[in-house]
């Protein structure tokens, strides 16, 4: 804005050519920024946080505290007056415990020194792995539902996702012959997130062998996000990825300590790969964030060493939700899928006539319940929301009553 002569009253402003701009934000930001839309998430939780007696089955978060030898482990960390930076790859005892754990649980074994590196949560890691390796035009195959934030960062890292669909038929398992036929000369890499977020779906061993042949057959780099890896239930054993034949050398397996460890708010995660691969992804994180936090990396440590107990007792009350709530919808007809993994439950919701946008608004303003619409997870989850069983039992069955009652009505209307 520019201003005209004082006149004897004061100074007025005059019109100038950028009064006709754009505002700055449609003139400045990235067209990779502008292309991902908002998380379909954070909206129902914006306006929840508005209302009482909310019951929220939204937050994929563990309702627990912190165990508290993990707890302690941290509070001694601020005590030692351990609050400078680390190593960029993370504390070595930490990534010795870490190497230790891997190779106790799923027979793979990473160099402590070179293939293991201590992130911002399994947030990061995943940021990370796809920055450090994605050109330009780079494909990346994705099944979905997926993530919300799988999408957006192949995006913001300069490639293209390819969705290769999964439904609630099959239990939303991948079918490998789906991968393969998605292939094309672009195609660089197939991203993973099993146990998977929303469906609570697993990789059988059948299908995690198949996927690992075929990317072998066409030299595919894997990602995967085996943050939910501890939340496995009944018969199902999870399988590192990178475990299984000729994948250790072509998959970036990440992981973290936020759900299983009850230890969101801590960020703590890591990255295990090849050392040449882990270098490049040093970069990125050396100049970005330099290192995970010192209280953070310490209390993780105490969670590999000392933390077992805790994930079990925390694994048990988690599976004994999962059957109230997966028995629970089905007895008030919301078709749900045996989830095997994670902590959600995706039931189909398309017997309310309503779509899964208008199911979880009313629900939410009618019944204070909050859940996710699943079309926020991508195409395959329109018709279904997510819910969260990370909260406690009684809660659960109130959330059941109240979603009972709300199906009740809407039927009969």
């Amino acid at each position: 804005m520019a201003w005209r002569e004082f006149d004897g009253v004061g100074f007025a402003p005059m019109a100038t050519e950028t009064s006709s701009r754009a505002p700055l934000a449609d003139r400045v930001l990235a067209d990779r920024v502008r292309a991902v839309p908002p998380s379909g998430i954070r909206r129902f939780f914006d306006i929840a946080a508005t209302m009482d007696d909310v019951i929220s089955l939204g937050v994929g978060e563990p309702d627990f505290d912190t165990p508290r030898v993990i707890v302690e482990a941290g509070v001694e960390s601020l005590r030692e007056g351990r609050t400078h930076y680390t190593s960029n790859y993370g504390t070595v005892e930490l990534r010795r415990a870490l190497a230790r754990h891997l190779e106790a649980r799923y027979g793979v074994r990473y160099d402590p020194a070179t293939e293991l590196m201590i992130t911002v949560g399994a947030s990061e890691a995943v940021d990370l792995a796809l920055r450090a390796t994605c050109d330009p035009g780079d494909e990346v195959i994705l099944h979905e539902p997926s993530y919300v934030a799988y999408i957006p960062a192949i995006v913001f890292a300069g490639g293209v996702a390819r969705q290769v669909a999964t439904r609630y038929e099959d239990d939303f398992a991948l079918d490998p012959a789906a991968v393969e036929a998605a292939i094309t000369p672009r195609t660089k890499a197939l991203f993973l997130g099993y146990p998977c977020n929303p469906t609570g779906a697993v990789l059988p061993d059948q299908v995690a062998e198949a996927l690992a042949a075929i990317a072998v057959r066409h030299d595919l780099l894997v990602y995967s996000d085996e943050i939910y890896d501890r939340l496995a239930y009944g018969t199902y054993r999870h399988r590192a990825m990178s475990a299984l034949p000729g994948m250790r050398d072509r998959t970036i397996l990440m992981g973290g300590f936020s759900k299983a460890y009850a230890m969101t708010g801590w960020r703590v995660g890591y990255v295990a790969a090849p050392a040449a691969v882990l270098e490049g992804m040093l970069k990125v994180h050396q100049y970005g964030i330099m290192s995970a936090p010192t209280t953070a990396q310490d209390a993780a440590l105490a969670a590999i060493v000392e933390g077992e107990p805790d994930v079990e007792r925390m694994l048990a009350e988690y599976d004994r939700r999962r059957r109230l709530i997966v028995d629970g919808l089905n007895a008030i007809r919301l078709e749900t899928f045996e989830p095997r993994g994670a902590f959600y439950a995706f039931p189909r919701i398309v017997s309310t006539g309503l779509t899964d946008d208008e199911f979880t608004e009313r629900l939410l303003t009618e019944e204070r319940v909050a859940v996710v619409p699943g079309s926020a997870f991508g195409p395959s989850g329109t018709g279904h929301v997510r819910m969260c069983y990370a909260t406690s039992y009684e809660r659960l069955e109130e959330a059941l009553r109240r979603i009972g009652r709300f199906v009740e009505r809407h039927r009969t209307d």
